[in-house]
C-alpha cells in the first residue's frame, strides 16, 4: 500500500498533464488570399529568368567569321557541351556563335575555363541591350 501511495501522486500528475494537453491542442485550416495578378507576375518573372535576351546575363563567344565556320563551330560545341545552349548571331559582316546564358560572371568564368580547352579563342562578354522598338 505504501508503494501505491508513493507512485500515485506523480502518476496522477502526469496523467492530468496529458489530459489537459489534449484539450488545448488546436487544429485548423489556413486560407491564403492572393490577388490573381500575382500568378501572372510570377509567370512573367520565370520567363524573364530564362530569357536568352536578358542583357544582365553573361555569354561566351566561341567563334566569329563566315557562316560555314560558325555552323561547324556550333556543331562541334553542341557535340562536346550538351548542357550549354548555343546560338548563332549575325553582326555585319560576321556570324558569331554565342554559348550559355550565365547569371553571374563567376558562373561564366567557370564555364569559360572548360570551353577554352576546345575553343582557345573563346571569351566571356555581356551582350548589349537590343532596342526592341527597332525592326
Amino acid at each position: 500500500m505504501n508503494l501505491l501511495n508513493r507512485y500515485s501522486k506523480p502518476l496522477i500528475t502526469v496523467s492530468m498533464m496529458l489530459t489537459v494537453n489534449l484539450f488545448y491542442a488546436q487544429q485548423g485550416t489556413i486560407t491564403i488570399n492572393q490577388a490573381p495578378e500575382l500568378d501572372t507576375l510570377l509567370a512573367l518573372k520565370k520567363e524573364m529568368n530564362v530569357s536568352e535576351t536578358d542583357s544582365d546575363r553573361y555569354k561566351i563567344q566561341i567563334y566569329s567569321g563566315d557562316r560555314s565556320g560558325a555552323n561547324s563551330a556550333m556543331s562541334k560545341f553542341d557535340a562536346k557541351f550538351d548542357k550549354i545552349t548555343s546560338i548563332l548571331e549575325y553582326e555585319t559582316p560576321n556570324y558569331k556563335v554565342w554559348v550559355g546564358n550565365f547569371r553571374s560572371r563567376l558562373e561564366a568564368d567557370r564555364a569559360l575555363e572548360k570551353i577554352k580547352k576546345e575553343f582557345s579563342d573563346a571569351f566571356r562578354f555581356k551582350p548589349k541591350k537590343k532596342d526592341r522598338n527597332k525592326g
